[in-house]
């Protein structure tokens, strides 16, 4: 891999409305790397999937910052979520959704993390101290 040709550091509060600040600022480093469409719009629905997630969840539960960490690489864009709720790790303590059951069958939520997995390459969790830190890489030719 090549130099960090740019990078993405936001703190955000734990509310949804946070969200639009964001969009904004992954639209303009994608713009500013050249992402290609795909690119964009998968980084956007993962980072809105799994920031929803942490405010909507994580905060009941005490978490009161989320922060987002994006290095947009030539081959890869990397992603870090930092946020100071409970551990929670996603790829093991959420349930794995019957993707086979009809779509009535299906209980509501649940899709998020195996939309996540599908989307990206490579997908990590670690606690540590006192965090939750998930890590996403995905290519840039998608």
């Amino acid at each position: 891999m090549g130099a960090v040709s740019a990078k993405l550091h936001l703190k955000l509060e734990a509310k949804p409305a946070e969200l639009e600040r964001l969009t904004a600022a992954i639209e303009e480093l994608g713009e500013q790397e050249e992402w290609p469409p795909k690119l964009m719009f998968r980084v956007n629905l993962v980072l809105e999937e799994l920031g929803l997630n942490v405010m909507t969840h994580g905060q009941r539960a005490g978490a009161h910052q989320l922060e987002v960490i994006v290095a947009s690489e030539p081959d890869t864009v990397s992603i870090e979520i930092v946020d100071d709720g409970p551990p929670f790790d996603p790829l093991h303590d959420a349930p794995v959704p019957d993707t086979d059951a009809s779509i009535t069958d299906r209980p509501i939520g649940g899709l998020g993390i195996h939309l996540v997995r599908e989307m990206m390459d490579e997908v990590r969790y670690r606690y540590e101290d006192g965090k939750n830190r998930l890590t996403l890489v995905t290519g840039t030719s998608v």
